[in-house]
């Protein structure tokens, strides 16, 4: 399979996945991103604003801005706590929404290895036995390829960053950094059916790269949603769920296809 192939197949099975939830009545798994979506924003809110006010506790001791006492003083002081505030909630929206969606796939991975488990179980109709031992190492093979894909991700957009200073080329830096992060995205959800098939992390990474076109066709999807300001990362978790049974429904074929 060439590399327009399996892009093709990456988004056709995307637009074959969401009939194949409702209709085999996996669609309760979209409770999970409404759960994390939750979760997310008060374990945030509290984290950013824990930080905040220790961070202008420990400079209003640095400085001690409480006891400044001249026209004006007041409002200055206010001016710049409310300007920390503003600073530290930006940095936060600005850093989760390049990495929110490898938070996603942190921490939902044990549903996704739930979910892509049933998916093949439906595909294929063998029924097979369930084993916690297994589902405890897709789970963990799941994290640590998350993790691993998002080093390799900020690895490559660092070397992109320092090629967008050259003329012309930095004109497609752009292009090249949404197809780096669908990759990695799309590779991440591929990898629960290799894991079940022991793929071995090393023989998954060569499938992948013979078969480029059929991870960024998975990821694409995904890392289009990730680009929407402020709410990209809540959608996205919902479209992690159609993303897995696409990418199971993909990899299936993938390998029955090199298979024969």
């Amino acid at each position: 399979m060439n590399n327009r192939q399996g892009f093709q197949l990456g988004l056709k099975t995307y637009a074959q996945s969401t009939s194949f939830i409702f209709r085999n009545k996996l669609a309760w798994y979209f409770l999970f991103p409404v759960l994390f979506n939750v979760v997310l924003f008060v374990a945030g809110f509290y984290s950013v604003s824990s930080l905040s006010n220790e961070l202008i506790v420990s400079l209003s001791e640095w400085v001690n801005i409480d006891s400044w006492d001249f026209w004006g003083s007041g409002f200055v002081v206010t001016l710049i706590k409310g300007f920390v505030w503003v600073v530290l909630r930006i940095m936060f929206f600005i850093i989760y929404a390049y990495i929110g969606g490898y938070v996603i796939l942190i921490l939902m991975s044990p549903v996704f290895a739930f979910l892509s488990e049933a998916t093949e179980r439906i595909l294929t109709g063998k029924d097979q036995a369930f084993s916690f031992s297994q589902l405890f190492k897709d789970v963990v093979r799941g994290m640590l390829l998350a993790i691993r894909n998002l080093s390799m991700e900020l690895f490559f957009t660092l070397g992109l960053f320092i090629l967008s200073f050259v003329p012309l080329i930095g004109y497609l830096t752009p292009l090249a950094l949404f197809i780096v992060s669908a990759y990695f995205y799309g590779f991440s959800f591929l990898d629960y059916t290799f894991e079940r098939r022991r793929f071995k992390i090393d023989v998954s990474i060569n499938f992948m790269r013979r078969n480029r076109g059929l991870a960024i066709g998975n990821g694409f999807v995904f890392s289009l949603v990730l680009l929407i300001p402020y709410v990209g990362v809540m959608i996205a978790g919902f479209v992690s769920i159609v993303s897995v049974v696409a990418a199971t429904m993909a990899a299936c074929a993938c390998i029955d296809k090199d298979n024969t």
